[in-house]
């Protein structure tokens, strides 16, 4: 597995754990980490020992956003090229085939709601702050937050968000649907990782489908969505993982699935 200096990597169970790691400066995403980011999750796509995978922050933080004094000095062009870094970075975690947990434990601001919000589940922390205060900054959300927070939440709860550049606790998080539960921060890593192994015990290739079929159905009406999910549905018929499944559902005994 790749050395990294901004993050940390662990496989256990067929659970792949990243950890941003830069606590002094809360888990802040400058050129580095962004790009550090982006080959930790193509580490665990090629890594077949990894079935999930969970996204976090060292100590106080998930990451408090991207990397101010960094960014200060940055020309037009240099900031849109930053943006789409952080934004390429980011849309690799959301088209990993693995489904990705978020676990957010404490400040996850501007860029680290971003990076939360690019991840299939977020779950959190009592303690988990959530915000795109950008625009106090004088700027805009850049990696994904105007687009991906409203289909989340629905666009005028985004707005205002947005607009006003207020951070909100885990609990209001909850209650928009920004996160899908709410944990003491001594639970969340257990709740993480328990919710992994329940996913991991699944049919992998049809988990894998099931993120493929609802993240790009979701950009399509109706009717092109349930014909992609009907081809979707079919590809499973030609997968070991299908037959094991349902021989087991039929032999009344667990499934034992295996790569296929």
């Amino acid at each position: 597995m790749t050395a990294y200096e901004n993050l940390a990597l662990a496989v256990e169970n067929g659970i792949g754990t990243i950890t941003i790691n830069r606590p002094k400066v809360l888990n802040a995403l400058n050129t580095a980490t962004l790009r550090e980011l982006k080959s930790a999750a193509l580490d665990m796509q090629n890594n077949d020992g990894v079935k999930v995978v969970i996204l976090t922050g060292a100590e106080r933080a998930f990451a408090a956003g991207a990397d101010i004094a960094e960014m200060m000095p940055m020309t037009a062009i240099q900031g849109a090229e930053y943006g789409r870094l952080g934004q390429d970075a980011f849309s690799t975690f959301e088209n990993l085939s693995k489904p990705v947990i978020a676990a957010v434990n404490g400040f996850a601001l501007g860029g680290g709601c971003e990076l939360a919000m690019a991840c299939d589940i977020r779950i959190a922390s009592e303690k988990a702050k959530f915000g795109q205060p950008e625009v106090k900054l004088g700027v805009t959300p850049g990696f994904g937050g105007t687009q991906r927070l409203p289909r989340l939440v629905g666009r005028a709860k985004a707005k205002e968000l947005i607009f006003t550049g207020d951070m909100i606790d885990a609990a209001e998080a909850h209650r928009i649907g920004l996160v899908n539960s709410v944990f003491p921060p001594e639970e969340l890593m257990n709740a993480a990782k328990k919710l992994a192994g329940q996913i991991a015990a699944n049919g992998e290739i049809a988990v894998s489908l099931c993120k493929r079929a609802i993240n790009r159905g979701i950009e399509v009406d109706l009717k092109s969505g349930c014909a992609l999910e009907a081809e979707i549905f079919g590809l499973c018929f030609s997968t070991g993982d299908q037959k094991e499944g349902m021989k087991a559902f039929i032999e009344k005994r667990p499934a034992n699935f295996r790569r296929s």
